[in-house]
């Protein structure tokens, strides 16, 4: 019997031809939101009573699953999936089950997820088993009180617990650190070498104008080239040429070790490599993280049940329309977000 034609990376080939956008770039990263809920309530993403989507509006698990093995035919390598919280979604460890299938054949090269943590001592063990190998935790502060704050509630115990619980499965931890110029400013120093001293990787965020939130967006804002710049102050930072399928850009702090990502939407515009889009938890087809053209691929899933050539047609033509970049504004007080759908609901 002849097997499926492999690449010159040994995997196997998609089945149906790649996914290319329209300057050229290979779309092989795909980010699925698996619900818009979250248990916690982190400032400077959600509203303190966030309105969450009527629970019928979202996909269901199968239909997920269905969605992520049309883009695995279409060349996705790599899928991360995200919330809200995805571990609080019901069902959501049959649908990693479910894509284990894709790893064990090759077909998938990574499966992984972002999560705030506070679920993970739970479901590392099984994650683990189920082939996740890689995860990020989003950590603001390692002060329970102001984390507490930052997060209207959350328990850092928790969170470290299943840091502890994911790297004894035997799960790599990124930590993912927001950089708020009132909150945690003076503190990332004091994260970095935390991270790095329990052999994890830390990238800082530049908070993003995503949704209409209580906060004014500009009193949160820190830039990273002004973090940066104190950080080098007591700091040797050398640039890395390290690439993971995300916008970050990678530095090694030469006196811990380890190694330092920087996503800068707002000061440095990281699209010219994008190879992602990102799938709502109700099956919106985002091209861009900053623009709202999107593509509602439930509808597709739901009027075709058994065949997935309309999805795949669906697909190709969103991507068909991918800008070039984002054009992210955040420098006017009071100015209204770059879209108005929530970060929760977009997709972390």
């Amino acid at each position: 019997m002849v097997g499926p034609a492999l690449s010159s990376s040994g995997h196997p080939e998609p089945s149906a031809s790649p996914l290319i956008d329209p300057f050229g770039r290979a779309i092989d990263y795909v980010r699925v939101s698996v619900t818009d809920r979250c248990d916690l309530r982190c400032t400077y993403c959600m509203a303190e009573r966030q309105t969450f989507l009527p629970r019928a509006e979202l996909l269901t698990i199968e239909e997920l699953g269905r969605l992520c093995a049309t883009f695995i035919d279409l060349g996705t390598t790599r899928l991360r999936l995200t919330g809200g919280e995805p571990l609080i979604r019901k069902g959501f460890m049959d649908l990693v089950a479910d894509l284990s299938r894709h790893l064990n054949s090759g077909r998938l090269h990574e499966l992984t997820l972002t999560t705030n943590g506070t679920q993970l001592a739970r479901y590392a063990q099984a994650l683990a088993g189920y082939g996740v190998r890689r995860i990020n935790v989003s950590i603001d502060t390692l002060d329970p009180d102001d984390y507490r704050r930052i997060t209207r509630g959350g328990n850092l115990t928790e969170v470290i617990a299943g840091i502890d619980a994911a790297q004894a499965a035997g799960i790599r931890v990124k930590i993912n650190t927001v950089a708020l110029k009132a909150d945690n400013a003076e503190a990332l120093s004091g994260m970095i070498a935390w991270a790095h001293e329990r052999g994890m990787e830390l990238t800082l965020i530049e908070t993003m104008p995503l949704g209409l939130i209580e906060a004014d967006r500009t009193d949160q804002y820190l830039p990273l080239t002004t973090v940066r710049a104190a950080l080098e102050r007591d700091w040797t930072l050398t640039p890395l040429p390290l690439k993971t399928g995300g916008p970050a850009r990678y530095v090694r702090v030469e006196q811990t070790g380890g190694t330092l990502g920087l996503i800068t939407p707002m000061t440095h515009n990281f699209c010219e490599t994008c190879n992602r889009v990102r799938v709502t938890c109700t099956g919106t087809l985002f091209v861009c993280l900053g623009q709202d053209d999107h593509a509602d691929l439930r509808a597709v899933l739901r009027d075709n049940p058994g065949d997935d050539a309309p999805l795949q047609a669906a697909i190709r033509e969103a991507i068909s329309r991918k800008p070039r970049g984002h054009d992210f504004e955040i420098t006017r007080r009071g100015a209204a977000p770059a879209v108005s759908r929530p970060m929760s609901m977009t997709g972390g």
